[in-house]
């Protein structure tokens, strides 16, 4: 019989907040693209507009072997803008 393996919850994890804050930030800078992507989700996005943190955040949730340092580090080299 398997085991389950009790999980933190990224959201509420510490590192999930620094990741939030700095995916925020990214927002706030116009040096990144940070679009609101297309989701299919009508119920939790009824414009079927998922933000850009939301979009992130749920990605690093459900890859947990994913290194949110190096995820953001290559975010933010394929989001910036050149000029």
């Amino acid at each position: 019989m398997a085991t389950l393996k009790k999980r933190v919850n990224f959201y509420e994890s510490e590192v999930g907040q620094h990741v939030k804050d700095t995916l925020t930030e990214m927002i706030t800078d116009e040096a990144f693209n940070t679009k609101p992507s297309y989701s299919t989700d009508t119920e939790q996005y009824p414009d079927n507009l998922m933000p850009f943190v939301d979009r992130h955040m749920h990605y690093l949730n459900t890859h947990p072997n994913v290194n949110p340092e190096h995820y953001i580090s290559n975010l933010r080299l394929s989001t910036r803008l050149r000029t």
